[in-house]
């Protein structure tokens, strides 16, 4: 198998992963707002092929998702990527340049930033719309309802990255499909607890505001 076919053939693993993530892990919030770890994943593939491949898992996920789980339709469609790709892309393209820990980092929390103001936006722009309410009314949402959806959603994903990283890179490396000059400045220890403890945090902080603690 050469290094084409085996990047092909790990990109549609990673859709075909980000896919069921989305199905397992979709959890209602608020409104019509759902809680999804695909992200996760389409930033994994960012990290080793770089951000044309968030794009690729991406669109294929939200694809897929539209014909089957979702009850959005072609609104759907077009929040789901470009949400994704405002996380997913945006850390591919910072670590893509710095493929280090720090640069993992860096990504991450400019995607978390880039994805809350991007998804700010298109919620004040597309929302109205899919809801049926005048723009003002929606408007009103933005800061009590979407930003913190956003920013939880951005951080927890951003943070699981983090802690599947490592493991989901050695575990390709160990089937062949990535070799290991694709894979080096992985996730260190240190990140590993540090990331481990943010998530804890963040749950907590998903409980409080959802009024279950």
């Amino acid at each position: 198998m050469n290094d084409r076919t085996k990047k092909l053939t790990t990109i549609a693993m990673l859709c075909a992963m980000a896919y069921v993530v989305m199905v397992v892990i979709r959890i209602p919030v608020v409104l019509f707002l759902k809680y999804e770890a695909k992200d996760v994943i389409i930033a994994i593939g960012g990290f080793l092929f770089g951000p044309l491949a968030s794009v690729a898992v991406s669109v294929v996920t939200s694809l897929v998702e539209m014909v089957t789980v979702s009850d959005t339709g072609l609104y759907g469609l077009i929040m789901n990527i470009i949400s994704s790709l405002s996380f997913a892309a945006v850390a591919a393209l910072i670590y893509q340049r710095k493929r280090s820990v720090g640069g993992a980092v860096l990504g991450l929390i400019a995607a978390i930033v880039v994805q809350v103001s991007v998804m700010l936006l298109w919620n004040y722009i597309i929302t109205p719309v899919y809801m049926g309410q005048p723009r003002d009314a929606v408007a009103k949402m933005l800061v009590p309802v979407f930003l913190p959806f956003n920013l939880l959603k951005s951080s927890l994903n951003a943070t699981i990255t983090m802690l599947l990283y490592k493991p989901v890179v050695t575990a390709l490396r160990k089937a062949g499909l990535v070799p290991d000059s694709q894979s080096k400045g992985g996730i260190n220890i240190g990140a590993f607890v540090v990331s481990a403890i943010a998530l804890v945090g963040l749950i907590l902080w998903m409980l409080i505001w959802k009024g279950i603690i």
